[in-house]
């Protein structure tokens, strides 16, 4: 099993599962010379210092999507090893259900404050065919985790499997 280093910087993170005939909204992010990275990955980033969860991703999702979400059931926590661009060696993300899928039918980027500095795109698509992250998304069965009734899923990339919480 990896290990953590006892003074690692972790990384605080929330995104939003919006979920709509069978398709999840993602967007594919971009590197630094603009181009997609090759990958999706749902709306959200880090939360803020004494910011609390449900604040952040309401602040996360109008910055991506320049709509303004309503925020239901915490669904996923996921833990992973990360040494990305902010410094980290370890994330922590939280995944919320998004209640209003309708409204994020049609996004246009450029009037959102991040959208085109940070994503080619956003969009829905089948989780079960894309290359998202997390991975545990192409394979989970998201209505009966949106349905309600199902623990919380807990993923745990740091060495050992996923395991769940029960509500």
């Amino acid at each position: 099993m990896s290990q953590i280093e006892p003074h690692s910087n972790r990384r605080v993170c929330v995104r939003g599962i919006v979920y709509k005939d069978g398709q999840i909204l993602a967007q594919e992010l971009i590197n630094s010379k603009g181009e997609g990275r090759g990958f999706y990955c749902t709306p959200g980033g880090g939360v803020d210092p004494k910011e609390d969860l449900v604040s952040a991703l309401h602040r996360e999702m109008i910055e991506e999507t320049g709509i303004e979400p309503v925020i239901g059931d915490l669904l996923f926590v996921q833990q992973f090893a990360d040494t990305g661009n902010h410094g980290e060696d370890e994330q922590l993300e939280f995944f919320f259900a998004i209640q209003n899928p309708d409204d994020y039918t049609s996004i246009d980027l450029s009037q959102t404050t991040h959208g085109l500095a940070e994503m080619l795109s956003c969009e829905f698509i089948d989780a079960k065919t894309s290359n998202i992250y997390p991975t545990f998304l192409q394979s989970i069965d998201i209505d009966s985790y949106l349905a309600g009734g199902q623990p919380v899923l807990i993923w745990n990339e740091l060495g050992s499997i996923g395991t769940t919480l029960v509500q």
